[in-house]
């Protein structure tokens, strides 16, 4: 399984920018399916993004309008703008093949973006 890495993360005001970076050990197959997904305190693990083969994109509704994922060859990115405190999180890269779930792929091991108020 290619490997992951996540950077970007860090400590910001409400209504600053960050973009998270996620680079692969390797060449992500162009069909596979990429994503970022976060995970707050006390809280579930949430899809935040993701980016399908051909280009589609799938946003949370609680990031819509404030985040844009964007990919190429070996690595993936989130540009966070006008950020909140609730998307205080870990937030995760995930790589999978087309058509599977999220654990069926790879994952980084998360960089901590914390938002304050």
């Amino acid at each position: 399984q290619v490997q992951l890495v996540e950077s970007g993360g860090g400590l910001v005001q409400a209504g600053e920018s960050l973009r998270l970076t996620c680079r692969a050990s390797g060449s992500i197959h162009s069909t596979y399916t990429m994503a970022w997904y976060r995970q707050a305190p006390g809280k579930q693990r949430e899809v935040v993004a993701s980016i399908i083969y051909g280009g589609k994109r799938y946003y949370a509704d609680s990031v819509k309008g404030r985040f844009t994922i964007s990919r190429d060859n070996n690595a993936l990115y989130l540009q966070m703008n006008m950020l909140k405190y609730d998307d205080t999180a870990i937030y995760y890269c995930n790589a999978r093949p087309r058509g599977e779930p999220a654990d069926a792929g790879s994952w980084g091991p998360g960089t901590q973006v914390t938002v304050s108020s």
